[in-house]
């Protein structure tokens, strides 16, 4: 693959795959109505809360889940592995971004993201439909852990230490102003602020490459860099690490345990403002 994004007409084009459907709101309403009141011809809903996170506990709102329970999920919607899979949802590819890294690190090598996602499908005047495919047959995907770095949360420290650390929740969430779902507010100490809403433009689709890096070299990422990311619960972070690709730089490293994992231990350091 030379980019993780595919254009809706690419999308169109493209036959023996694999679309999965992950749209889902923090609060509701429930990701499947969505998809129930239109989604893309063939596409199979995956959830984010039972397909690609394990139950929240002291690794967070939503941890990784084991590969078995992967594999299962996978293979029940029809993920094979050498079948190429794309995802979507309708959130600017935040939530797609989480079941792309997904995929990826648990070794598929063929998954992309549709850049502005189902309102640009529609937008482009594609056809969309209510009708869930009659069956889905199981996929073969097998998964092997390792295909993406990730990071625990004495890794997430020390990069946190030398300012390559990413941030990608609302600039309010990383300064402590408000903490809507998480019971302490602030970041990680050494933390830098990269909301992921900067990621994309008012359309929902990802930025220029070049716009991409210009963004990131102000942050203090460059080429030379070997970043990580995290958010709230390892979504939106995902986010930032597809960004980071897109833009043609090193892979980041995911902390999935994100700031709900790194506040279960009320050891960690907890740092606001600025």
């Amino acid at each position: 693959m030379t980019s993780p994004l595919i254009t809706p007409a690419g999308l169109a084009a493209l036959d023996g795959v694999t679309v999965l459907d992950v749209r889902w709101r923090l609060g509701g309403p429930p990701g499947e109505a969505l998809y129930r009141e239109g989604h893309i011809p063939d596409a199979v809903y995956c959830d984010l809360d039972s397909d690609l996170a394990a139950p929240p506990g002291d690794g967070g709102r939503h941890p990784l889940p084991e590969p078995a329970a992967f594999q299962d999920a996978m293979r029940r919607l029809g993920v094979s592995d050498h079948r190429p899979v794309v995802v979507y949802d309708d959130a600017g590819s935040t939530v797609a971004a989480r079941a792309w890294w997904a995929l990826r690190y648990f070794g598929h090598r063929d998954v992309r993201v549709l850049d502005g996602g189902f309102a640009a499908w529609t937008g482009a005047g594609l056809p969309a439909t209510k009708e869930a495919p009659g069956s889905v047959t199981p996929g073969d995907f097998t998964a092997r852990p390792g295909g993406m770095p990730m990071l625990t949360a004495g890794d997430a420290a020390a990069l946190a230490a030398k300012g390559v650390l990413l941030d990608a929740r609302a600039a309010e969430r990383y300064r402590g102003e408000v903490e809507p779902v998480d019971p302490v507010a602030g970041h990680i100490p050494g933390a830098v602020n990269a909301p992921t809403t900067e990621n994309v433009g008012p359309d929902g689709r990802f930025l220029a490459a070049d716009t991409l890096r210009a963004r990131f070299a102000a942050l203090g990422i460059d080429a030379g860099a070997q970043p990580g990311a995290y958010c709230g619960s390892g979504v939106t972070a995902a986010h930032e690490v597809l960004a980071l690709e897109v833009a043609g730089l090193p892979t980041a490293a995911l902390y999935v345990g994100s700031w709900s994992g790194w506040v279960a231990d009320p050891s960690r350091p907890v740092a606001t403002g600025p």
